[in-house]
């Protein structure tokens, strides 16, 4: 399988701090990230339960709209 990373949302279209994920890997259950600057750079998996918890925290903080 091909990894299809998608830029994040909330990243505007200058560029600066930006994330990538790869949503056809949260089926198994994990949630990958990677710096936008830097593809060929390491990632980062999460479990999906457990980034859901750290996203919901942030909306709830009023860190996300």
């Amino acid at each position: 399988m091909i990894t299809v990373w998608v830029k994040s949302s909330y990243s505007g279209g200058t560029g600066g701090n930006c994330i990538e994920c790869a949503p056809q890997l949260a089926p198994d259950g994990l949630v990958p990230l990677r710096d936008s600057k830097d593809p060929a750079g390491p990632s980062l998996a999460f479990p999906a339960r457990s980034f859901a918890a750290f996203v919901a925290g942030l909306k709830s903080k009023h860190l996300l709209h």
